[in-house]
């Protein structure tokens, strides 16, 4: 059986295991523990899926709980997926969060996941990834 919870204290090695564990840590600073821990130290919701005590799926999150949720990683070991671990991890973020809208960035290996399990692409989003690339 899968429990779902909040962890905001999640730990760096076991969120670093997740990462590539789940294939997004090709995307994520795996090798940077103080980065790893920042990014977790600022994230206000993030919702585990354990199986017998071992971390299988991760949601992290920024919001402010009644506007907007930025869901910046959905982590599932890929030994566990496809079994709705993630539908999951999802629907207890809409539950904490339900007015707030659920706002994300696919990676490239998920952008069909998405639109098939119900969200809408929009294309208002944009990104600035460098302050000098700002133009003033």
């Amino acid at each position: 059986m899968i429990v779902y919870q909040i962890e905001n204290h999640l730990d760096v090695e076991a969120y670093t295991r997740i990462l590539i564990d789940s294939t997004l840590g090709e995307r994520r600073p795996v090798d940077e523990p103080d980065r790893i821990a920042k990014m977790l130290e600022h994230a206000n919701l993030i919702v585990t899926a354990r199986y017998r005590g071992k971390l299988v799926g991760v949601a992290r999150s920024f919001t402010d709980f009644v506007y907007c949720t930025y869901l910046a990683d959905l982590a599932i070991d890929q030994k566990y997926q496809k079994q709705g671990i993630g539908k999951e991890l999802l629907r207890f973020v809409k539950k904490e969060t339900p007015k707030a809208k659920l706002i994300l960035l696919a990676a490239p290996k998920a952008i069909n996941y998405y639109p098939h399990i119900g969200f809408t692409q929009s294309e208002q989003c944009y990104t600035l990834n460098d302050l000098r690339d700002l133009k003033y």
